[in-house]
């Protein structure tokens, strides 16, 4: 399994596979999917294989049970003796968002991640509140976050970029923030040797330098690279897919698309991790259900008043809290209909297994 070493595999992933380890199956790992086959990774190098044997947590009702790129998979073939994935290997970390549809489902973007990294521009004005969005995701995945500030060569002056990264710091308590620039190589060295164990998933919206931020940590010219727009500063979406690429200095990297919307998935606990410091007041308001609103003896209203902790942050933690508790119940309802649905289903089956037991009716 040498040639898997680089790319993850483990004792914990040869014990996942140890019940498939039969001949004429290998562990693999998934670099890229598109519609109904893969790239995959394997001891004997890249392969290109079908997914449609594969049987996932029921994705056709479960959206992120899908296969995604990280997953690794037990890869064998199909009756042509051509290759095809036959099992999916439990997942340790998911990132999953949901969609912007109103059908209230997640999405899995990447799967078994170490590090969720989260690109964010210094050529714009550094918005906290998107920033705290994505850092919570990242806690809700299992997963490290890791705040990056690109292009700060950029920024006129020191004094300017040590208030941003102190900034971001406030917004994304005990996470690492870093700032380089992918131009002058500045930083870059600390961010190779974090990124150097394990997967990372390389997150930010369009015009972020996630492309470019890639390319300087491959060492190549891996990903396609555009300038953003004059008109409005966004970026154009040069990342069509998720890949999976190997680091020069070890770890793995994913890329993906710029991501126009984050909504929350399951989020709770990783709002609870991106606001800490608010957890931690809460423990000491007078009511264990106070909801910071106007109760008495509020700690949490407490430390607004005197200065301690920013209203911004509590507005922010009030509305991600919202939002998850909403896509929860949306989700709970459509669950709860296709149950219903599936019951109906059944009962018609039933009626007509027993209409043709009974025979045609006679007429009396």
């Amino acid at each position: 399994m040498s040639d898997l070493l680089a790319y993850g595999w483990d004792s914990q992933l040869a014990d996942s596979f140890a019940p498939y380890d039969a001949e004429g199956v290998v562990p693999a790992r998934v670099v890229r999917v598109d519609r109904g086959r893969c790239d995959v990774i394997t001891t004997n190098g890249p392969i290109r294989a079908g997914t449609t044997a594969l049987s996932v947590a029921d994705a056709a009702t479960d959206p992120t049970g899908a296969l995604c790129t990280g997953d690794w998979v037990v890869l064998g073939t199909n009756g042509r003796g051509e290759p095809e994935l036959n099992a999916l290997l439990p997942r340790r970390t998911a990132f999953v968002r949901a969609t912007s549809s109103k059908r209230s489902e997640g999405q899995v973007l990447a799967a078994n991640v170490d590090h969720a990294l989260v690109a964010v521009s210094l050529a714009a004005e550094l918005d906290l509140a998107r920033l705290e969005r994505f850092v919570s995701l990242a806690w809700s995945s299992g997963a490290q976050p890791l705040v990056v500030l690109t292009k700060s060569d950029l920024v006129p002056d020191s004094a300017t970029l040590a208030q941003l990264l102190a900034d971001a710091e406030g917004a994304a308590p005990g996470v690492q923030v870093l700032a380089v620039s992918a131009s002058t190589g500045d930083g870059m060295d600390v961010l190779r040797a974090v990124l150097s164990a394990g997967t990372t998933v390389l997150l930010g919206v369009s015009g972020a330098g996630k492309s470019t931020l890639a390319n300087a940590l491959l060492g190549e010219q891996a990903q396609e690279v555009a300038a953003i727009r004059d008109q409005d500063g966004k970026g154009r979406h040069t990342t069509t897919t998720r890949d999976l690429l190997p680091l020069p200095g070890g770890g793995v990297l994913i890329d993906t698309p710029g991501l126009r919307g984050v909504g929350l998935w399951e989020a709770e606990g990783g709002v609870s991790q991106a606001f800490a410091e608010i957890e931690e007041l809460a423990e000491d308001c007078r009511f264990h259900d106070c909801a910071h609103q106007s109760e008495p003896g509020c700690a949490v209203l407490a430390a607004v008043d005197d200065g301690s902790l920013p209203q911004r942050r509590l507005t922010s933690y009030r509305k991600l809290l919202r939002e998850n508790a909403r896509i929860a119940a949306r989700t709970d309802a459509r669950l709860a209909a296709q149950q219903k649905q599936r019951v109906k289903q059944g009962q018609v089956l039933l009626r007509h297994v027993m209409e043709r037991k009974r025979g045609p009716r006679k007429d009396r």
